[in-house]
């Protein structure tokens, strides 16, 4: 008998929440480069959602892929905020199927007790602003991991 290895174990989807600016922060490294058209993004206003469907790079598998020299990774992902007020955006057409975005940062700026605004910060001064009553958000990848078409991972220069 031997025990069992990294390798050996199943990856499970990400399903992840977040209910204060520390687990923001985390989320926001996970969907770092996230790419997606503005098509795939909704406001329901009456259900005071807002959420967007990506492809986000899986940065936390980067290491292993580069340890086994496989490809890097992306997976379709669900990015979804509750409790959202008011919904505005500079720099960006949310109808535009040519337009693909790329999300760069996720950052929390609290209001009031509870409430606050989250600014999803994109490429290219780009920028969508989120007035929530609350923090509450959830990614969830929706897809299995798919090599990166590029086959390069995102690269900001040092």
């Amino acid at each position: 008998m031997r025990d069992a290895t990294f390798e050996e174990g199943r990856e499970a989807p990400l399903n992840l929440g977040a209910g204060d600016a520390e687990d923001l922060r985390v989320l926001s490294a996970l969907v770092q480069d996230a790419v997606f058209p503005g098509s795939e993004m909704r406001w329901e206003a009456k259900r005071r959602r807002f959420a967007l469907l990506l492809n986000r790079f899986r940065w936390e598998d980067r290491l292993a892929a580069e340890a086994r020299g496989r490809a890097y990774e992306r997976a379709r992902a669900v990015l979804a905020f509750e409790n959202v007020l008011r919904v505005s955006s500079q720099g960006v057409t949310p109808k535009d199927r040519d337009t693909i975005l790329s999300l760069l940062a996720l950052e929390f700026e609290p209001a009031g007790e509870t409430g606050g605004f989250v600014t999803l910060v994109l490429a290219g001064d780009g920028a969508i602003r989120l007035e929530v009553e609350a923090l509450e958000a959830r990614l969830r990848d929706v897809t299995r991991p798919y090599a990166t078409p590029s086959g390069k991972a995102p690269d900001h220069g040092a």
